[in-house]
């Protein structure tokens, strides 16, 4: 989902697709291909075909013009496209041209190694805020940030302007975080909790499972003849 900013102007390139679905598989794509552009700028590619994207990324030339077509037209024919620019308009439409208040909302393994990831400030991510409810981390910083009581989740969210709340939190605790959260204005949560939320449709909601995602790449390799000869589990 394309998070729901609160600064957009009337001159952002997601006025072209307000009218239209705009898949989730769409919007990986997106940051794929951004990510495959920003390689190509660092090693001084002016200009890139569709046939070269979509060879680097992974996908069809016509994937790439079909994904690119929902927000307007980048390319010229027979040029391609302009790599700095076409850098530009992606993060733009994937929002990253504006500063994101995140909250982080559990201060435990996973929590900690997601603050500790440094692109997510370099995306414009900034979780300047962390929670828990464990009382012996309440008050310990993690460099300039001090850990918050959970208690005050919606103060803090209203008083600091969160955009996004990163969950990291027991799967019978973030159902009850989420809706306060949403209570308080959040707009955006992106949940590591193995637990299907229930939120209003206007809130951007984003799932990670870790579990489920090792269980498809079980199902790649069990299916292509790869899977290890071992006892089964026991039911």
């Amino acid at each position: 989902m394309i998070p729901a900013a609160r600064r957009f102007t009337a001159a952002s390139p997601l006025r072209n697709a307000v009218s239209t679905k705009i898949s989730d598989s769409t919007v990986r794509r997106l940051s794929h291909y951004l990510r495959v552009l920003e390689a190509m700028h660092l090693q001084g590619e002016a200009t890139a075909s569709s046939d070269a994207l979509a060879g680097r990324a992974g996908t069809t030339a016509a994937q790439v013009r079909k994904d690119f077509s929902h927000f307007g037209s980048f390319g010229k024919r027979g040029t391609g496209y302009d790599v700095a620019a076409l850098v530009r308009e992606i993060r733009s439409i994937l929002g990253l041209g504006t500063a994101w208040n995140v909250a982080l909302i559990g201060a435990g393994r996973i929590g900690s190694a997601l603050f500790e990831y440094g692109d997510f400030r370099s995306r414009g991510f900034r979780i300047d805020t962390v929670l828990d409810v464990d009382p012996e981390r309440i008050g310990v910083s993690w460099g300039s940030v001090v850990i918050e009581d959970i208690s005050e989740l919606e103060r803090i969210v209203r008083e600091r302007e969160i955009d996004i709340v990163i969950l990291a939190v027991p799967a019978s605790q973030a159902q009850a975080v989420a809706d306060r959260a949403v209570e308080a204005g959040v707009r955006g949560i992106l949940n590591f909790a193995p637990e299907q939320l229930q939120l209003p449709e206007e809130i951007a909601l984003q799932n990670v499972n870790m579990v489920m995602e090792l269980e498809s790449l079980s199902f790649e390799l069990t299916r292509a003849g790869r899977a290890p000869e071992s006892e089964a589990l026991a039911g």
